[in-house]
């Protein structure tokens, strides 16, 4: 059986992308903080299906609760990175970029006790606005990124990637590892995990790893958040519609999809298949 990545973005409810006009960052350390329980759960979880993975985790959440990244790491998970504050790349200068690498990465090694090499950018937003993202993630000494999602979305998306590991730096070594998309005739579908798997049908995740796994030869790269096995986490009534059905909806199934998830494909950490996947990069 092909060994897939199973992937954990570690971000708190209201950090959320869908949230970020609505709730101001200056009111974050107000707010009620279910990221270490959240993830407890998922370790919990991970630990029951005898699983290892990679959990994406913000700065801000390793300054705040390192025993947690210290937990992740003596587990015998990949910790990664996930940026400081979950602020999108294309929102930052290419020394903002840098400096917000530096100063993330020094919080989850100093508290995780574990080198970082991986990287995923804060939803997605690698794209074609920023050609300077990936030299520097080379430049600071990234193995690999998981940065893009090679579909049209109305939040994220770089339709042009490649749907497999690619090198976007000449003469380096690091990979860009997208998030899991299939293909349906000539439409590219995501199908990577995060909203897509806890809205649709299992059914539907489970033929499109099977494509990718089958098909292409390749293994899948799936996400998903704490906060998505949490149905009784507060509500943000003042956010719109759109987002707050994306959010708040089936999340009290989700727990049991990964269960199934867990038991139906072989999982492994992305740094694992980095190797693997580097030799038939384009």
């Amino acid at each position: 059986m092909m060994q897939n990545a199973l992937s954990v973005d570690v971000e708190d409810w209201f950090q959320v992308g869908a949230f970020e006009r609505t709730i101001d960052r200056a009111d974050w350390d107000g707010l009620t903080h279910r990221v270490e329980r959240n993830t407890d759960a998922v370790l919990a979880l991970f630990d029951e299906a005898g699983v290892k993975g990679t959990f994406f985790t913000l700065g801000w959440v390793a300054e705040r609760y390192p025993a947690l990244l210290r937990r992740i790491a003596e587990a015998g998970h990949e910790v990664a990175s996930h940026g400081f504050d979950h602020a999108r790349v294309f929102t930052f200068t290419p020394d903002q970029f840098r400096a917000d690498l530096r100063k993330s990465r020094a919080m989850l090694e100093d508290a995780s006790g574990q080198r970082v090499t991986g990287y995923r950018a804060p939803s997605f937003s690698i794209d074609g606005r920023t050609p300077w993202a990936h030299p520097i993630l080379a430049e600071e000494g990234y193995r690999y990124s998981s940065s893009v999602a090679p579909v049209r979305h109305d939040h994220y998306g770089w339709p042009d990637s490649p749907r497999f590991a690619w090198k976007p730096v000449a003469g380096s070594p690091l990979l860009e590892l997208p998030v899991t998309t299939a293909k349906l005739g000539d439409r590219t579908l995501a199908a990577g995990g995060g909203g897509f798997f806890r809205l649709l049908p299992y059914a539907f995740s489970r033929w499109a790893i099977n494509q990718v796994n089958g098909q292409a030869q390749r293994p899948a790269i799936i996400y998903f958040h704490p906060w998505e096995i949490d149905p009784d986490q507060p509500r943000v009534a003042g956010a719109p519609f759109k987002s707050r059905v994306r959010h708040y909806s089936n999340l009290s199934a989700m727990a049991g999809k990964l269960r199934r998830l867990t038991r139906d494909f072989a999982w492994t950490r992305i740094d694992a298949l980095v190797d693997a996947q580097a030799e038939q990069a384009a």
